[in-house]
């Protein structure tokens, strides 16, 4: 079935089409494009003009730009538009109008995409789901997630983010969600804003694009928590908190963290159940409680998302745990490490250092003969004048007590690695591609090894680095 004939393009966003094509999907990436797609020729860091050519070789159903590109024949499908952005935007509109979805919204500081992934999963069990790809969150990640939902959706899941003041309500109001929750707010963007009160009332005004009737689902236990329930009083019918306070309606009473899992009790309204979600952290807890008051906000099958929850882990970078089999040209034995390489603000580093701080290394495996708790921590982009500060008071969080050796990557990083005690303090990089060549040096078999960074410090490349110390063997059932 085809998502956009010509006609319902042309109609969505005011173009004109050339020919009596049909698309079957939409991409913004001729690397990854498939036949039958409509291709958008947005302008970022290069022209999509300057790929027309090149989408239509691959199989592209037509191209959605603003003029007629050289080297495109005079009879190709294409669909011209006065802007590609704006056309992108009635396009998703448009999808979203059409569409009979149930639909959540998903934003926060911290975990908008791990928890966007965990409802999508929660969701399955009850009909079929249509989710944000990977951080689709911005001003065009919203609108191409709505123009390619699919007509027979039951449930979408939406994830919005922000770099700036004002981007939140707009891209909520063309989602227009069933249900918009808030994860957390803590200091992160803050060279945008003025101060955590600022971030809390622009990720409040996704609660400004609820459908008449929707649902606000709040973190209660922030100190931003009165400006969410504030813009939740103007914008939404109903509201349900979630937390560890005592006056959450969805009330997490007890959680257990082992290895690649986290096991709990909580109270959703006045019924006791027991969560469990496969991967460490008591974040993914917190975040879960959330999840299932969408779900039952949206009217989905509550028990069978409690289920699905119980097999779900993060997708990679963002949390997961693998354990890596060692050559013997560096030592026999495993390691198992943590991959949270994708994004990083306080808040966020707290509560992976807090999994480190739980995991429990294996002695008497490699040179060391002790295993060890070793954090490889990459720069905190975007904080603003505070950065400096921001990263120096790492060192006196409470799991840093628990961790071993911490190594750090990037100028910010240097002022982490200044407040380290002399025992705790490892090596020193300003990038990444420095300790990416020292990998085998710092690891050793037993070791629990940490790496989290911004995306921009680039600490994946030290994920990639230990990996290719290795080969990944699955953890056994007893350990999970």
């Amino acid at each position: 079935m085809a998502l956009w004939t010509a006609a319902e393009a042309a109609e969505a966003t005011g173009g004109r089409a050339t020919g009596d094509w049909e698309a079957t999907g939409v991409s913004i990436d001729t690397r990854t494009i498939a036949p039958g797609d409509l291709f958008v020729a947005l302008k970022a860091a290069r022209d999509g003009h300057d790929f027309v050519a090149q989408a239509l070789e691959k199989g592209a159903g037509a191209a959605l730009v603003s003029r007629v590109p050289e080297g495109v024949p005079d009879d190709a499908p294409l669909l011209i538009v006065d802007d590609v952005q704006t056309a992108l935007e009635g396009l998703g509109r448009a999808g979203r109008a059409r569409s009979r979805a149930r639909v959540a919204a998903i934003t926060g500081s911290v975990g908008k995409t791990s928890t966007k992934e965990m409802l999508r999963a929660a969701l399955e069990p009850s009909g079929r789901v249509h989710a944000a790809e990977a951080s689709y969150n911005n001003h065009w990640g919203v609108p191409l997630t709505l123009a390619r939902m699919p007509r027979d959706t039951d449930y979408a899941v939406i994830e919005i983010g922000m770099n700036h003041p004002g981007e939140i309500a707009p891209l909520a109001m063309q989602a227009r969600p069933h249900v918009a929750m808030v994860t957390i707010v803590a200091p992160a963007h803050l060279e945008a804003f003025d101060d955590l009160a600022g971030i809390a009332h622009e990720k409040a005004s996704i609660f400004e694009g609820l459908e008449p009737g929707g649902t606000a689902v709040l973190n209660g236990d922030l100190e931003t928590t009165p400006i969410l329930e504030a813009a939740a009083e103007r914008h939404a019918t109903h509201r349900i908190s979630f937390g560890e306070g005592p006056g959450n309606h969805h009330r997490l009473i007890e959680a257990l963290v082992r290895d690649g899992t986290t096991v709990g009790t909580a109270r959703l309204w006045r019924t006791q159940v027991h969560l469990k979600v496969a991967t460490e952290g008591r974040h993914f807890a917190m975040n879960a409680l959330g999840v299932l008051a969408v779900v039952g906000a949206l009217g989905a099958d509550r028990t069978r998302a409690l289920m699905a929850l119980g097999t779900w882990a993060p997708p990679a970078g963002r949390g997961t745990r693998e354990r890596l089999l060692l050559d013997d040209g560096v030592a026999a034995g495993t390691i198992d490490l943590i991959d949270d390489a994708f994004n990083a603000n306080p808040a966020s580093m707290s509560a992976s250092l807090a999994v480190l701080a739980a995991a429990q290394p294996q002695d008497n495996l490699g040179h060391v003969g002790r295993g060890r708790r070793i954090a490889i921590l990459g720069d905190m982009l975007e904080l603003g004048p505070a950065e400096n500060e921001l990263h120096a008071e790492l060192a006196r969080d409470p799991a840093m007590k628990s961790v071993h050796v911490v190594h750090c990557v990037g100028t910010r990083m240097r002022h982490l690695h200044a407040a380290l005690p002399d025992e705790k303090r490892g090596r020193w990089t300003g990038d990444a591609e420095s300790l990416v060549r020292e990998a085998a040096r710092i690891v050793d078999p037993g070791d629990v090894v940490l790496v989290k960074g911004s995306k921009g410090s680039r600490v994946s490349l030290v994920v990639d680095a230990i990996r290719k110390l290795g080969h990944r063997r699955d953890m056994p059932e007893a350990e999970l």
